[in-house]
């Protein structure tokens, strides 16, 4: 006898059932009025793309954590020489063209290419879809999950950052979660190595630093030691990344630093500029940190980086984001600088579940569940329950005729706020015995004062 085996997630993927669904709603309705209110237009790119949009965009860590699909068909019979030799660096472009899409904003730059004669420049957008990255599950890291992406590209004004903070500040506001907001700029990070005399190391820089939070100095230090850097190089970066200090003082310590250093001067003005300009968006930006540690690895960043934490919750960044100039050009449209801020759905949510944050949300889409002991009362229920929701109540009809404690019974599991009860009494005076669950509050109504009633709830 086959034995069936346990059915499983796919690991690193969730199933989300209504509970669960009712939370994602109320955080997703949140962030999309606000992306609203600030302007932003709603797009959606496709769940595959071409791996030759995806490759290249992310660093090489990046490019290994895409999802490649295979391509369709026997497509090993068109492999050129033997696939055991060949290795899976030049196997992979013989079998597969396409993967899932690792985030939004390169999507969105080719979707800005493609459409650029359509759009009206600058162009606010927002999108809320999922992403997946072949990454190790743990808590706060999944393979599948949504991203919430806004971007304003088309304009390299440093309005735009601002208003990307005020964003941020007023999402996280409405959710009242308390977060701060680290924010650096590449330009800082390539003056510091400039200035060390390391400016062929870059992007070895970035990429360790960018571990800094997970793995500590000492594993960073001989990171960088394995990718050229000297010690006196190492010593001075230590001493600098061990300042503690305010936005000012930081300020001062790198002007200092970066002496006549061109590149490094440019992006800290930058940053000058944008806590200048946030401190009018009418909000306490105590919680606006300036963190010259910041290096997010993403490649084709070139200005400010941005990168949210909860304050209450040790759960690694929730929000990232920053300028890219040159994304767009890779898909044949140059000089077009756009900057963005994403916020990470799923730690958001397991941050405020952490904290007990969320309201009381209704479980249930119905409002009402209406209940009867024959086919009289359930012709009735019919009825009325159509003239609720012509009236944009939510409500039910339970299906079966069956004793009234079993339907009360499913509208407790379920979460149903009120039952409607009718009986011989209420066909006769075309009314309903509807009880709130709640409190057992319990009123005999009219079809009209029923609408009335619960359109009031």
């Amino acid at each position: 006898m086959k034995v069936l085996q346990k059915p499983t997630n796919a690991r690193g993927t969730r199933d989300f059932g209504p509970k669960e669904m009712a939370l994602r709603s109320y955080v997703f309705s949140i962030i999309k009025g606000h992306f609203e209110a600030f302007g932003f237009q709603t797009i959606e790119t496709p769940a595959i793309e071409n791996l030759s949009v995806l490759t290249g965009k992310y660093g090489d860590e990046g490019d290994q954590l895409l999802f490649k699909i295979v391509n369709s068909g026997d497509y090993l019979s068109k492999v050129i020489g033997d696939p055991l030799a060949l290795g899976s660096k030049a196997l992979l472009p013989q079998i597969a063209e396409k993967g899932l899409r690792y985030d939004l904003t390169v999507p969105f730059a080719r979707f800005v290419a493609m459409n650029r004669n359509d759009i009206a420049f600058p162009f606010r957008r927002s999108q809320i879809q999922p992403v997946w990255r072949a990454d190790r599950p743990q808590k706060g890291r999944y393979r599948e999950f949504y991203q919430c992406d806004a971007d304003i590209i088309g304009s390299d004004s440093l309005v735009n950052e601002a208003e990307l903070i005020a964003l941020f500040q007023s999402i996280f506001e409405s959710l009242k979660l308390r977060t701060n907001l680290i924010i650096n700029s590449r330009k800082i990070l390539a003056g510091i190595v400039d200035r060390l005399g390391a400016t062929d190391l870059f992007v070895a820089f970035a990429v360790a630093i960018d571990k800094l939070d997970k793995i500590g100095w000492d594993a960073v230090a001989l990171e960088l030691s394995a990718n050229g850097f000297q010690t006196n190089q190492i010593d001075a970066l230590q001493k600098l990344f061990n300042f503690e200090g305010t936005n000012a003082t930081k300020i001062e310590l790198l002007a200092d630093f970066f002496a006549d250093n061109t590149l490094g001067l440019e992006g800290l003005a930058e940053i000058q500029t944008v806590l200048r300009l946030a401190d009018l968006n009418g909000f306490d930006n105590s919680n606006l940190i300036f963190d010259f540690k910041l290096a997010r690895g993403l490649s084709y960043y070139t200005g400010l980086i941005y990168e949210g934490k909860s304050v209450d919750v040790p759960f690694g960044s929730i929000v990232g984001g920053g300028r890219y100039d040159n994304l767009t050009a890779a898909f044949g449209l140059p000089n077009m600088s756009g900057v963005g801020i994403s916020f990470g759905i799923e730690r958001i949510i397991d941050v405020m579940r952490e904290l007990d944050l969320f309201p009381s949300i209704q479980i249930s889409a119905s409002k009402l569940l209406l209940t009867y002991f024959d086919e009289a009362g359930q012709a009735l229920a019919i009825n009325i329950s159509n003239q609720l929701r012509k009236a944009n109540i939510p409500s039910e009809v339970y299906p079966d005729i069956a004793k009234i404690k079993k339907s009360f019974e499913f509208a407790d599991k379920k979460g149903i706020p009120f039952v409607g009860v009718i009986g011989d009494q209420e066909i006769k005076d075309q009314t309903v015995s509807v009880k709130e669950m709640k409190n057992g509050e319990q009123h005999v109504l009219s079809i009209s004062d029923l609408i009335q009633y619960m359109s009031a709830k």
